[in-house]
């Protein structure tokens, strides 16, 4: 295990309850993980904001009030602009994306219209209506996939090389955001995990704890190192770029690099789960469509400087994860 940065305890609440770039914060991809804590972090941070949830398809949250609920398809861009022109947002927070690396690979065409068209779209609508008077905070979701894996951990300014279609498309989309007339954050992160209301896709925390609880066999990697993320922490960091528009691109992860096999075994550990099921494999003889970086990781310096940023540790997180799921469980008796 390797350590990128200090980890203090995370400050709750840190940010004030009022915020004049807060004033209409719109999400696209609010049905997803990152979307869905941005609304509740929203909604217990900064109460008196206007919020616009977007995302594909019906509202995937539980809790139904507190803002506002529109279908988007970032991908048309008569929708993206109808959407920006109704609300003129005093800031955008851009999670939708189509993640899925292999697929992406394997259909290369969606994964331009979403991952880098609408992007593209986005940023069109907001460049129209921007004035002296008018100027919207875009922030963008990217990845560690950015880089080949060669030499992480990554800084921020370490020069990009996409391994597969799924990381091009977020680098171009990258590039796009820097090259347009906004003032514009980029949060790259890796490997995001947590708990989720109605959730289509689950995650690696999830995901393991599942199928070692049903006592299935499970092919883990055993030669990718990656800094997983809590997805609170970066909902987090995605309202601390806001609050104090802080403008440029921001590594923001957790603090510790391992193996995902080490990452499976900690989550099996930790749930006092049979371990015998894990069964580690090499990413060659995986034999995933799309090529993946060795070893990524981030160094965090500079938003723990800019934006306050603490993440949890991996072990805090499987914690908030064990409170969360008790929560769901209770409430569902």
């Amino acid at each position: 295990m390797r350590l990128l940065t200090s980890n203090p305890m995370p400050q709750k609440n840190r940010f004030p309850m009022t915020n004049q770039n807060m004033k209409t914060v719109l999400i696209t991809g609010s049905n997803g993980m990152l979307g869905q804590k941005l609304v509740y972090a929203l909604l217990n941070q900064y109460p008196d904001c206007h919020i616009i949830a977007t995302s594909s398809g019906p509202n995937r949250l539980n809790l139904d009030r507190g803002y506002v609920y529109e279908t988007l398809d970032i991908s048309n861009r008569n929708e993206v602009i109808s959407m920006i022109q109704k609300y003129r947002p005093s800031a955008v927070i851009n999670t939708a994306a189509i993640t899925n690396v292999d697929a992406c690979e394997l259909d290369q065409e969606l994964c331009r219209k979403v991952n880098i068209l609408g992007v593209e779209h986005l940023i069109d609508a907001l460049e129209e209506l921007a004035s002296e008077t008018y100027r919207p905070h875009l922030v963008h979701i990217s990845t560690d996939f950015v880089f080949d894996g060669e030499a992480g951990p990554y800084a921020e300014d370490d020069i990009p090389n996409p391994l597969s279609y799924y990381a091009l498309s977020k680098y171009e989309s990258e590039k796009k955001v820097i090259n347009s007339n906004l003032d514009w954050s980029i949060l790259r992160t890796i490997i995001v995990y947590g708990v989720a209301d109605n959730m289509a896709r689950s995650n690696l925390v999830l995901w393991a704890k599942s199928a070692l609880e049903k006592k299935q066999d499970i092919q883990v990697i055993n030669d990718q190192f990656r800094a997983p993320t809590l997805a609170e922490d970066l909902a987090d960091a995605c309202l601390s770029a806001i609050h104090k528009k802080a403008l440029g691109i921001f590594h923001v992860s957790g603090t510790e690099i391992q193996s995902i096999l080490e990452l499976v075994y900690a989550v099996a550990d930790y749930f006092s789960l049979d371990k015998s099921f894990i069964k580690p494999i090499s990413s060659e003889a995986l034999k995933q469509p799309a090529k993946r970086p060795p070893r990524t990781g981030f160094v965090l310096d500079k938003a723990v400087k800019v934006l306050n940023y603490h993440p949890h540790s991996f072990r805090e997180g499987l914690q908030i994860i064990e409170k969360q799921l008790e929560e769901r469980r209770k409430n569902t008796l």
